[in-house]
């Protein structure tokens, strides 16, 4: 398990005073252990973190397999997820699960990690926000974990960006991007939706990686049918989704026009200079006269799909009752 608190509970502390979303990360790691536990996982190797994330968890349970902390250096970005997954699979990890979201997984991605990868969500666009969810998560991803399913049959592509300044590529994402018309917003920019013009967004199913509260609203993406919606948002028009736009805080976002973007092809972005934020976190600047556009790939890391996971589990006849 990677990044049990992640830089964006950082930001929350910093500008609330309170990290929204640890306690039920506790509870959340609980119910993964007990899911792994119970899937024939033989060890659980663990991302340290300034919060106990884990530690805290074992205080209410008591596993009989050991789950241990790996050794490394914390320094509370996105490339902790990165180092710490390199180390788990040199370990022998067989899959990874992060805990933040899809911009962890994108960290891990980044690095030379070829583990399937469980993005677990727990800020406002949750992957899983039941927690009886999570043990079936887990029960998932410890069947692919101990071999009793094969990593082919339950796994699946994910989609990403490409980010495109000049014809060149400068960041990939698993997730959302969105432009911006004000080059010095700051990092918090996914708060400040009446400056975006546009919206990049690019979903498989809940069941493997997760639906934003825009996207989700409007078009479920599956694994089999890879697409990505390009959104134009508007200022009076007759549609409107609610996105999230910070902990706890929703808004009515009006979309003027939505196009679909097909994998390999590449759509413009229009405003110059301009920035592209990255999930609301990472930032590319566009300067000016510079071309830039986004184009939908499918060369994301393998993750594990639950739904199609568990159907085969029931299948092979692991599970006596169905979940």
């Amino acid at each position: 398990m990677a990044n049990p608190a992640s830089g964006k509970d950082i930001r929350r502390l910093v500008a609330h005073g309170s990290v929204f979303d640890n306690q039920e990360k506790v509870r959340m790691v609980r119910r993964l252990i007990l899911g792994l536990e119970r899937s024939g996982v033989t060890k659980i190797l663990y991302m340290p973190d300034g919060y106990a994330i884990i530690p805290r968890a074992l205080n209410a349970i008591s596993p009989s397999i050991p789950v241990k902390a790996v050794e490394m250096p914390i320094r509370n970005n996105q490339t902790d997820t990165t180092i710490a997954a390199g180390i788990m699979e040199t370990l022998g990890a067989q899959c990874l699960i992060v805990l933040g979201g899809d911009g962890t997984s994108r960290a891990a991605c980044k690095g030379t990690v070829a583990l399937p990868i469980l993005p677990l969500s727990t800020g406002t666009n949750n992957v899983f926000p039941m927690m009886g969810e999570a043990t079936v998560a887990g029960m998932a991803a410890g069947l692919v974990a101990s071999g009793q399913l094969p990593r082919e049959a339950c796994c699946t592509k994910s989609c990403m960006f490409d980010i495109l300044i000049d014809n060149k590529i400068v960041d990939i994402a698993l997730v959302d991007a969105a432009v911006y018309d004000d080059v010095f917003l700051a990092s918090r920019a996914v708060w400040h939706m009446e400056k975006v013009p546009q919206l990049f967004l690019t979903r498989c199913s809940a069941s493997s990686i997760g639906l934003s509260a825009i996207g989700g609203q409007i078009q479920e993406i599956r694994p089999e049918d890879p697409k990505g919606l390009a959104i134009t948002i508007g200022k009076e028009t007759p549609v409107s989704v609610t996105a999230a736009i910070a902990p706890g805080m929703f808004a009515d976002v009006p979309i003027a026009g939505v196009s679909e973007m097909a994998p390999g092809t590449v759509f413009p972005v229009s405003v110059t200079p301009s920035l592209i934020a990255v999930d609301g976190e990472r930032e590319v600047e566009i300067p000016i006269g510079a071309r830039a556009g986004i184009r939908l790939n499918t060369d994301g890391p393998m993750v594990i799909d639950v739904h199609k996971t568990m159907d085969l589990a029931r299948q092979e006849g692991l599970f006596r009752h169905a979940l």
